[in-house]
């Protein structure tokens, strides 16, 4: 049965068997409506005023090929391009397409040095793919994450198997602000146990060598403040 999805920019109705809504410039070639459309997508076609593909309110994806990407650099027009986008989107994303040729008309280092500029000074996420049929999977895990997945409680921590008793312990106290390895040791070595260094006062806790009152401030704040969940962004859409 088709479902509503997405409550802005616009409502879109899935067809049957399809798991999420991409919007795709007019302008991109149409083989990504196949290729999308076989991993389960449904593509809108629309003329985009920024980036190429968009896969929810906060995520955009802008698609160049070797070439133009290349070309835009040595022309300045990709740093523009990614002001613009990291203007409009919390999560823009540049996927570059194909593979440099060796005759190609710029250096190794020059594109490592726009590589850097875009991450470094805009933000940018930047892929390397060499296929459409590998951008489109790419395409279509972002669209999954943002639509389906993204609401669902994970763990603040990986959790690791067969851990032994002192380090499941000292990995408890390591979660503490400002907390590493060696103070985690001493804290449970002067307390004894987890819960005496959980229900220290802040005075006790300041006693303990390489902690100090302002650590211990820090701290007891910490677990004595009321638990409010943060609110989660709401419902991205487009």
């Amino acid at each position: 049965m088709p479902q509503t999805v997405l409550s802005s920019y616009p409502s879109e109705v899935l067809p049957e068997g399809k798991s999420v809504v991409i919007y795709a410039d007019s302008r991109e070639p149409e083989e990504f409506d196949s290729l999308l459309g076989g991993l389960g997508a449904h593509v809108v076609r629309k003329q985009l005023e920024v980036g190429d593909f968009i896969v929810s309110q906060r995520c955009c994806i802008e698609r160049k090929t070797r070439q133009d990407f290349e070309s835009s650099i040595i022309d300045g027009r990709i740093f523009s391009q990614a002001q613009n986008l990291c203007g409009a989107f919390q999560r823009p994303v540049l996927i570059v397409e194909g593979t440099q040729k060796p005759d190609g008309g710029i250096s190794m280092q020059a594109i490592l040095g726009a590589y850097a500029c875009l991450v470094c000074d805009y933000g940018l996420s930047v892929f390397f793919v060499k296929s459409q049929q590998a951008l489109a999977q790419l395409l279509f895990s972002f669209a999954r994450y943002e639509q389906l997945n993204r609401d669902k409680k994970r763990a603040v921590f990986a959790k690791r198997k067969a851990l032994t008793m002192d380090l499941m312990q000292r990995a408890v106290v390591e979660s503490l602000p400002m907390v590493g390895p060696t103070l985690a040791t001493n804290l449970l070595a002067h307390f004894g146990s987890l819960q005496n260094v959980l229900s220290a006062s802040e005075e006790e806790l300041s006693k303990v060598p390489k902690l100090g009152p302002k650590k211990a401030k820090i701290i007891r704040n910490l677990l004595c403040a009321n638990f409010k969940p943060s609110k989660p962004d709401s419902q991205d859409s487009f």
